[in-house]
């Protein structure tokens, strides 16, 4: 079970904390292990939409496959409406220097600055606050104008709806593509955008097209992407030829299906390794034979154009 903690600061907006939470509950009904924990330093927090919501006061025991997700809140006066003790700060810091994820959606790359964990790291976050951000952590590399980045173990995306793509690529990452795609369908998000970032998930950068065909091999692949998928196999499974296959995949994501695929088991390489895997015994739970194959996709730009 991962526990999901929305840290809840007062004048944050709503859709910054709803939907990155819709993402993990449906994800949680369709069976994958998300347990919601919303917390603040006090009970009663202001929404800047005009609401007060309740959380929690007492955090919940972490560990290391935890979340933290610090929503934005009404900028103009980040260091007003954005302020947290050092005592929850310092909270920030211990669980990702015990091997947790920290992430954060909008304003709220401010309280992540405020820790230190943004030193010597790329980040994002709004827009409209992307110059304050840079001016107030001189020490952080502000990444402008994307909608997510992921550096190690921090995460920080622009804000409002780019929330739940942060979220949707943490659930593509953690549980597969094709579950990320499911919840996706299941909230009618119609454009799986992209970040900006190597390990963003697969789903969100190839799955913004019409062919049902095409989506029917891409949830076998996501599926199955750690055992051998023959393209007899996969052609037979959908009901095409396997020229016609790849042509209409081709057409639609701009890879081939077995480029499809070993782009997934690249981007859940990256995962474990981030995690402290070694290169070897990723490789292998990816699916590939040894590591001589990983470490030529590593060494390889990915720039979503498909083969050469």
């Amino acid at each position: 079970m991962t526990r999901v903690v929305f840290l809840l600061v007062p004048q944050l907006h709503l859709l910054d904390l709803a939907g990155p939470a819709q993402v993990f509950s449906t994800a949680a009904d369709f069976g994958h292990g998300y347990e919601i924990h919303h917390v603040a330093e006090q009970e009663d927090v202001p929404a800047a939409q005009g609401v007060t919501l309740r959380a929690g006061t007492r955090w919940p025991r972490l560990a290391p496959d935890d979340l933290i997700v610090v929503p934005g809140w009404r900028t103009g006066t980040p260091r007003r409406n954005g302020a947290l003790a050092r005592e929850t700060l310092d909270r920030l810091v211990a669980h990702h220097e015990a091997g947790g994820t920290v992430a954060s959606v909008c304003a709220g790359a401010d309280a992540l600055g405020r820790a230190g964990l943004l030193d010597g790291r790329r980040c994002t976050t709004h827009h409209h606050v992307q110059d304050d951000l840079a001016r107030r952590f001189p020490k952080a590399h502000v990444v402008r104008d994307v909608l997510f980045v992921t550096d190690g173990r921090i995460i920080t995306s622009a804000g409002i709806a780019s929330g739940i793509d942060l979220a949707l690529h943490l659930i593509a990452v953690r549980d597969g593509a094709s579950a990320a795609a499911k919840v996706a369908r299941e909230m009618v998000v119609y454009a799986r955008r992209n970040g900006d970032d190597r390990q963003q998930s697969a789903m969100l950068r190839h799955r913004a097209h019409l062919s049902d065909a095409v989506h029917h091999a891409q949830d076998l692949i996501d599926a199955g992407y750690t055992s051998a998928l023959p393209l007899a196999d996969l052609a037979r499974a959908v009901g095409l030829s396997e020229r016609t296959l790849t042509r209409h995949f081709t057409g639609a994501t701009g890879l081939t299906p077995l480029r499809y695929q070993q782009e997934l088991r690249l981007e859940h390489a990256e995962h474990l390794i981030a995690r402290g895997s070694t290169v070897e015994s990723a490789a292998r739970a990816v699916g590939f034979q040894d590591a001589r194959m990983l470490r030529r996709l590593r060494g390889r730009p990915q720039d979503g154009q498909g083969e050469g």
